[in-house]
């Protein structure tokens, strides 16, 4: 080669650590570099010299060290493979470390290896659902994890959800050896290792246990679920939850209707019984969502985290007391306006004080004027003339008569009394009396006027040193007392029971004489949010009002778990709601949780879910969250006759606007370079089948073709 025709470029390094990774250990990447051009590339200190003869594969000799400097300086790895793919590039033009230099920052210091990945972190980046399909080695899953970890460092999610279907096993796992741990670890290995990879083993330990980090086979995923027969609140009432579908309508935890976006039977499974510090209790499964917040989160300031009910199993106190508080009612329930025969204020007071046995003309019975005055007034709409007048017949006694009863000889019915027996509370004694459903199901304006008559007659505030001012209410009917918890938790609140058996309890006085107890007395302990006034009666109303202003507000409802108890196997079904807290009630008023809101939720191994498992995954998909779906299509497991719910995905969702698509090649390979030969090799093979198959089919055509030509033509 004659000296004066070479052509030359330099490139200066800036530090001998520079030049460590630019050339590797025992100068491997430069090897590689001299293997991908006919260039001579020399090292000596901090300078690489490049020389030859033609001034073309010189400039792409300089821009394969230069993009390669690009990426020391970036922070990222250069390895052989990583020169390669850099001189693939740099055949079409391109340059590897511009072309991942947009990518976002990644834990421990990743980067994208080839503009493949780096297009696919955008993607996830900026997208709430995104697929990432392509061959085995290119990152699709540990990349998506690695934004998952990204996500959760930057308090954008609040919990990372990793599945893959356990296809290879039939997700039939009984049959293998050890726990429920030990059966599912080696499909869930590759996501373990990849987050081993980025995360302290403790910090890992920490979020499995909190469960932050869930890790689990599509075939867990699937529950959340509560039995078929659970009742569920809606604008019209209890329902069953096995009676609901898409389109329902269901309460959520403002009070508000909210719309009913899937409906997911579950079949059989374990049934948890989940009872709270007010008695309340309410059946589900054990992977059943619950928002609960915790003492310690209190005092940081920190809002709620959802848990499993199996991972609070056994964990429910904390220094003596217990460690989850559910959220009540934010709001009274806003279910649709019924006609009521009788005003709802007038019958609390008569099922409080009132003789309601229709025997005779209803009564009232009471010590306060004030009562009885707005027991007339309640039955006498302003608006109209007085139908109604309570006369007293001394003491503490009134009647309740028609102002027109009697007159000319004409029998008129007493308004009071038809009102009654169209309740069905006729002939029914103080044990036996109840708050009728058209009541209770009615707007929060007719509930609390019910329970504040209720209240006036047999309730009152409850003040004692040291502790927090609340409401006591008691009754002898069990009914009226279930009703009165109903009505109180419609509206916000909880009331605890606790009964006071008739036996061996001290004998009352009336009217100087002895009176034994007959009935069990049941007490509630009621409180109600600070917004509702549940009382009208102006003494008891000034001394509850008092009596929280002095204890800074008094005590707010609350309900704690206390205990989870396996209790049995039934049918159960899940559902989702459009509410963004993702919350709904259940019986007993009681807030429950049902959708994965601020996870960060990948699906690997998509290619081996089938169609219906694919749509109640993405389904699951709550607010504030954002899913990765990772899968090879190439690498199908199903049994033949079952359609990839991958494939049908494509087909299904491709044009849907916020879900982004990203297939990668065997250019993308990060793994040992043969890999992306062998991925190039068998693409050949399946190409070349497909071309014999359809030349085969034309050669059919053809001879079918033939076929039908009539004989006249032969």
């Amino acid at each position: 080669m004659n000296e004066q025709t070479l052509i030359t470029a330099q490139i200066i390094l800036t530090s001998p650590e520079e030049a460590l990774k630019l050339l590797g250990a025992g100068d491997v990447n430069l090897r590689r570099m001299r293997e991908r051009t006919p260039v001579r590339i020399t090292a000596r200190g901090d300078t690489i010299s490049l020389s030859g003869a033609d001034a073309a594969q010189v400039a792409a000799a300089e821009r394969m060290v230069k993009d390669a400097l690009g990426l020391v300086r970036s922070g990222s790895e250069v390895t052989p493979e990583a020169v390669d793919r850099i001189s693939n590039l740099g055949g079409e033009g391109r340059s590897l470390s511009a072309e991942t230099s947009g990518a976002p920052t990644l834990p421990r210091g990743l980067r994208p290896k080839t503009p493949g990945q780096s297009v696919y972190l955008e993607k996830i980046e900026r997208s709430d659902i995104t697929f990432g399909i392509g061959p085995a080695g290119t990152g699709k899953t540990y990349l998506a994890v690695a934004m998952a970890v990204n996500a959760l460092k930057a308090k954008k999610v609040k919990r990372i959800i990793l599945t893959r279907p356990a296809v290879e096993a039939g997700e039939k796992l009984g049959f293998l050896p050890g726990d429920l741990q030990a059966k599912i670890d080696p499909y869930l290995r590759p996501l373990y290792d990849a987050l081993y990879d980025m995360l302290d083993q403790e910090k890992f330990e920490s979020y499995l246990t909190s469960g932050v980090i869930e890790v689990a086979p599509l075939a867990f995923m699937r529950g959340r679920a509560q039995p078929l027969n659970t009742q569920v609140l809606t604008p019209l009432g209890w329902r069953e939850m096995g009676s609901l579908e898409v389109g329902d309508h269901v309460i959520g935890s403002d009070g508000q209707p909210t719309r009913m976006l899937g409906v997911y039977p579950q079949g059989e499974k374990d049934s948890y019984r989940v009872t709270f510090s007010d008695g309340s209790n309410v059946l589900c499964c054990e992977e059943h969502l619950w928002t609960v917040s915790t003492p310690s989160d209190k005092r940081r300031g920190k809002p709620g985290r959802v848990l499993e009910t199996r991972q609070m199993i056994g964990n429910l106190k904390s220094a003596h007391q217990f460690r989850y508080e559910i959220p009540v009612l934010s709001a009274p329930a806003q279910m649709a306006a019924q006609p009521v025969p009788l005003d709802p204020y007038a019958l609390g007071l008569l099922l409080g004080d009132g003789c309601t046995t229709c025997t005779t003309t209803p009564s009232f019975a009471t010590a306060d004027t004030e009562l009885a005055q707005a027991l007339e007034a309640a039955l006498n709409p302003a608006q109209t003339a007085p139908v109604m007048a309570l006369a007293h017949k001394g003491g503490y006694d009134y009647t309740l008569r028609h102002t027109a009863g009697g007159r000319g000889g004409l029998r008129i019915a007493n308004p009071v009394t038809t009102a009654l027996r169209e309740l069905k509370l006729d002939g029914k004694t103080s044990p036996q009396k109840f708050v009728p459903e058209v009541y209770k199901n009615n707007t929060p304006e007719v509930r609390l006027a019910v329970l504040q008559g209720l209240l006036d007659t047999d309730g009152g505030p409850v003040t004692q040193a040291g502790r927090t001012s609340r409401i006591q209410y008691s009754s002898t009917s069990a009914q009226l007392a279930a009703d009165v918890t109903e009505l109180v938790q419609s509206l916000g609140g909880t009331a605890r029971l606790h009964v006071r058996a008739a036996e061996g309890r001290q004998p009352g006085l009336a009217n100087g004489l002895t009176v034994v107890h007959r009935h069990d007395a049941h007490i509630l302990d009621i409180r109600l949010p600070a917004h509702i006034q549940p009382f009208r009666l102006t003494r008891k109303a000034q001394r509850y009002t008092a009596s929280r202003a002095d204890r800074n507000g008094g005590g707010r409802p609350m309900r704690h778990i206390v205990s989870i108890k396996k209790v049995g196997r039934e049918p159960m079904q899940c559902i989702r709601v459009a509410a963004a807290d993702a919350l709904y009630v259940t019986e007993q008023y009681i807030v429950t949780h049902n959708t994965l809101n601020d996870a960060f939720v990948i699906l690997d191994e998509a290619q081996n879910t089938t169609g219906e498992q694919m749509k109640m995954f993405l389904t699951r998909m709550g607010f504030s969250s954002k899913v990765v779906v990772t899968g090879d299509v190439t690498q199908i497991d199903l049994p033949r006759h079952i359609t990839s719910g991958l494939a049908i995905s494509k087909r299904v969702l491709g044009e849907i606007e916020g879900i982004a698509w990203h297939e990668f090649t065997d250019v993308d390979v990060v793994r040992h370079p043969l890999v992306g030969k062998i991925i190039r090799a068998y693409e050949a093979l399946e190409n070349a089948e497909a071309d014999r198959q359809a030349a085969r089919r034309g050669d059919l055509k053809s001879i079918s073709e033939n076929d039908q030509v009539g004989p006249d033509s032969r």
